[in-house]
């Protein structure tokens, strides 16, 4: 027997790296703590070996798959596995039939696991329905498509749907070194001497994908010749290779990321849309989160453009929706959109420098109550406590406009450019300003006691 047992080993070993490295139970098992974590409800249902129906729906290499296998290695029932790719329903009649008469001989349950089960049509979905009903399976399905879309809705509503997120690098680069010292399963007969950087370079660059991670360790590591010491190290120049893209230098969280991101903004900010796209380009190729440039893409629409472009925001906003929409690589067109658009933008910070005034004022100045003609008056007793008497509704003025107190105090802190569309709100802001004047010669002096401020320069610094 050891003869067979010695070539079952070599087939093993023949494997990917990948499939040799899934988890065999939960202590194993990286990520997905949100739904396998301790106490959480996935976890303890394992443990008990008390599980239901399940559609497991995440990206590629996030550990579907291996969780279940994991279920499999737990649990006391029977596991099947079919794919949905090669498999049809004569397949899952056999292996429905063959668990009614597991469970009529043995009193045994079976785990029908469908990987790939959006690759079914829906008759062949249909076929599984009666017996993941009666409890004949207990159905797991995988599938890398929002199952609201790709499972039929019986079937969705006698399952448990639990989303899979992709791992973070810091648990790749855990998947790795685990796999790195395993002498069993994995590359530690190899003596391998990886470098951190070279690690999280392929971390980063696999996108949350576990398999392709183990995949470029491993071709890394089979293609790399020991040194004299009879070591195989694995730097970043054989992890580029390995991963095929090069690595530049930008550390999420250190000066790469910040020196990069302060770049593209201030490129946004000063008009060159060429070095906009160059930092932006720099950012996608390193990995950064494409929602992480479209929120700095839209800041920068609000703050630099502003009110001489109102456009600006509402690109960005779409670029940010549609970015998240449609994922990597496709969102770097959007978000290059929206770069470009707002570098070549008129700008103005004018409403950025006013809210910045204005909080400064609110936070260190006395606070002013809100005057009385225009506090609220939707409540019984409002009016006989002077709520909203004497205010003017502007649309009954001519032009829609009527001077009134909308403060205790005048102060300023908007002052529009004459940059893009701001020069005509500031066009706008002027005529009224004659109005109030005009109509103020004509009633007269002002009483006593009011103020206005006019000291406030056109930077609104007071």
């Amino acid at each position: 027997m050891s003869l067979f047992e010695d070539m079952d080993e070599k087939q093993d070993m023949d494997k990917p790296l990948s499939w040799r490295m899934r988890p065999r139970n939960l202590s194993e098992f990286v990520g997905q703590t949100h739904i396998i974590g301790e106490g959480k409800l996935l976890r303890r249902a394992i443990e008990a070996d008390r599980i239901t129906s399940l559609i497991l729906y995440g990206p590629p290499g996030c550990g579907k798959t291996a969780l279940a296998y994991v279920i499999a290695n737990t649990t006391k029932a029977h596991f099947h596995h079919i794919n949905a790719v090669t498999a049809g329903v004569a397949d899952i009649r056999k292996a429905v039939e063959e668990a009614k008469e597991r469970r009529r001989l043995m009193g045994k349950r079976t785990i029908l696991f469908v990987d790939e089960i959006h690759r079914f049509n829906k008759a062949q979905q249909d076929a599984l329905l009666p017996d993941v009903e009666m409890g004949n399976v207990i159905l797991i399905g995988a599938t890398v498509h929002n199952p609201f879309f790709s499972v039929i809705s019986a079937l969705l509503s006698r399952s448990l749907v639990f989303e899979l997120k992709p791992l973070s690098p810091e648990e790749i680069v855990t998947i790795l070194k685990r796999a790195i010292s395993d002498e069993e399963r994995g590359l530690g007969r190899y003596n391998v001497v990886a470098d951190d950087d070279a690690l999280m370079h392929i971390a980063r660059l696999s996108d949350g994908d576990a398999r392709r991670a183990l995949n470029a360790l491993e071709i890394g590591v089979l293609t790399t010749k020991p040194d004299e010491e009879g070591r195989i190290r694995f730097d970043i120049r054989v992890a580029e290779e390995s991963i095929q893209k090069k690595v530049v230098v930008y550390d999420k969280g250190e000066d790469g990321h910040y020196d990069t991101i302060s770049a593209f903004i201030k490129s946004m900010r000063g008009s060159d849309p060429d070095a906009t796209l160059y930092w932006l380009a720099k950012m996608i190729y390193a990995g950064e989160d494409p929602r992480f440039i479209a929120r700095r893409i839209a800041i920068c629409a609000a703050e630099d453009v502003g009110n001489a472009d109102p456009m600006a925001l509402v690109v960005a906003n779409a670029a940010l929706q549609v970015a998240e929409f449609v994922g990597m690589p496709e969102a770097q067109l959007p978000l290059a959109m929206a770069a470009v658009y707002i570098a070549c933008a008129p700008k103005s910070n004018a409403s950025a420098a006013g809210i910045w005034k204005a909080m400064e004022d609110v936070e260190k100045a006395p606070t002013m109550e809100v005057p009385l003609c225009l506090r609220g008056t939707g409540y019984k007793g409002a009016e006989r406590l002077g709520r909203g008497i004497g205010y003017k509704y502007a649309h009954d003025y001519e032009g829609g406009y009527v001077e009134q107190d909308y403060i205790p105090e005048k102060r300023r802190y908007y002052f529009p450019t004459d940059r893009g569309f701001e020069a005509e709100i500031r066009r706008r802001m002027e005529e009224i300003r004659r109005r109030i004047e005009e109509e103020r010669k004509e009633d007269g002096p002002r009483e006593e006691g009011y103020k206005e401020e006019d000291d406030i320069d056109e930077r609104g610094d007071g």
